[in-house]
């Protein structure tokens, strides 16, 4: 089985609509799905997912005190550094939020009255779309250990590619260079990187490249909206050229992309246009160069 992962420096640049459009155009190659974008996503609203199953996600612990059998000493009070715990109408309360974990309640309470269970921090699903199976998830907000999350996803969703079959798994990644993009490209057999001709397009582009290359994995380069400064386009095709990441496409910009959206469908689906046809140009150049 192939696994290609989508990414992307930052956050905007059309990551997931390409996706999208990759899983339409691949439909009929036995595919499976996944969003790894776990903290913020944003696929489904465009696959519109039937969910087969739902599973809860924890991780990590959170102190809780018994008040029944709190003596109210306060030394948990003392020795929270992250004042998680406070006196309210003469209980001690944890504060969820500010909680992070430590033990260190745990670990002093004379009394033995504060519990550490794991947290629920989030959902996973295996669901049903139009183009395939899919596997993904949302973080509740704030929650922590996303990079575990992805994990999870990429061996359930290649767990569902051996049961079925299926011999390409295609992923849409989380943006920036942290922990849930290096969960996602440990061992990828391939990586898209989308970007945009701005500034900020072009330094996360290099940030995230690097770490591509830091994997050994085989990157390619989409320029989305690249007619809207072709001087900065031309300058990370030189990019390109110099680091011999192959460029897959100059993708133009195209408001239908966001009609595309609005009706939940992926471009390549909702119509047939320039931006369709170079999507299309695009995967292939994918499935050939990658």
């Amino acid at each position: 089985m192939r696994e290609i992962l989508i990414i992307s420096g930052k956050g905007g640049t059309g990551k997931t609509s390409l996706t999208a459009a990759f899983a339409h155009l691949a439909a009929g190659q036995q595919t499976i799905i996944c969003d790894l974008d776990v903290d913020a996503p944003d696929l489904h609203l465009l696959l519109t997912p039937h969910h087969i199953s739902e599973h809860a996600f924890h991780a990590g612990n959170e102190a809780v005190i018994d008040p029944d059998n709190c003596s109210r000493c306060g030394i948990c009070v003392d020795m929270c550094r992250y004042r998680a715990i406070s006196r309210q109408n003469g209980q001690f309360i944890v504060d969820p939020i500010r909680c992070e974990g430590c033990k260190v309640c745990v670990t002093f309470c004379p009394e033995e009255t504060i519990s550490f269970p794991e947290k629920h921090c989030g959902t996973w699903y295996t669901s049903s779309t139009r183009f395939g199976p899919m596997v993904h998830a949302r973080l509740f907000p704030g929650e922590e250990n996303s990079g575990r999350l992805v994990t999870l996803l990429r061996q359930e969703a290649k767990k569902t590619a051996r049961q079925k079959n299926l011999e390409l798994l295609i992923s849409d990644g989380a943006p920036g260079i942290g922990c849930p993009v290096i969960s996602s490209l440990s061992g990828v057999d391939a990586v898209v990187l989308v970007t945009e001709p701005t500034p900020s397009g072009r330094h996360d582009l290099e940030r995230v490249a690097r770490l591509c290359d830091h994997f050994r994995i085989k990157t390619g380069i989409i320029v989305n909206k690249a007619d809207i400064n072709k001087d900065a386009t031309e300058k990370i095709a030189a990019y390109c050229r110099t680091k011999g990441y192959p460029l897959l496409a100059r993708l133009p910009y195209d408001p239908v992309i966001t009609e595309a959206m609005v009706q939940q469908k992926a471009v390549t689906e909702f119509t047939e246009t320039e931006i369709s046809r170079a999507i299309a140009a695009a995967w292939r150049a994918v499935l050939e160069k990658l």
